[in-house]
């Protein structure tokens, strides 16, 4: 898997809007990274995730915390990589075609502001290096 940094790095580059910026870190992942449906942020709202830029059919618009694989991530402040969305204890299918998630946290000036979610129609589409490189995708997108 290719890692395209430096693409991302050069979208990225110059543009001050945080809904611009996110909005093509969105698109960029999703037609970077193969075998996806959904790739998007959720902004947290108090103690709801709320439907961010997108690229991928129609979502959830607001996710409570702690539930969903976004909201868990949200409560445990970390990543969760489910390789299989239907084993994950309430799992909140807002497209029944999904099978496999990886959410990575996005924190903000100190603050954890959002998720940033991957989904896949493929049984363990993500590995850990995936989850590493999205990571490192995210950390770029707060410091660019």
């Amino acid at each position: 898997m290719a890692d395209n940094t430096l693409s991302l790095r050069a979208l990225l580059a110059g543009e001050s809007d945080w809904i611009a910026t996110t909005a093509n870190f969105a698109a960029f992942v999703f037609h970077t990274l193969p075998h996806l449906n959904w790739a998007g942020f959720y902004f947290l709202q108090g103690d709801v995730l709320v439907l961010g830029p997108f690229q991928g059919r129609p979502a959830c618009a607001r996710i409570r915390v702690g539930q969903g694989v976004c909201g868990n991530a949200v409560a445990r402040r970390a990543s969760i990589l489910v390789p299989d969305v239907h084993a994950f204890p309430g799992h909140i299918a807002c497209d029944a075609a999904s099978r496999s998630e990886l959410v990575v946290p996005v924190w903000r000036a100190g603050a954890l502001v959002g998720v940033f979610d991957l989904d896949s129609p493929e049984l363990q589409r993500f590995s850990a290096a995936d989850q590493a490189l999205v990571e490192s995708w995210v950390a770029l997108l707060l410091h660019k």
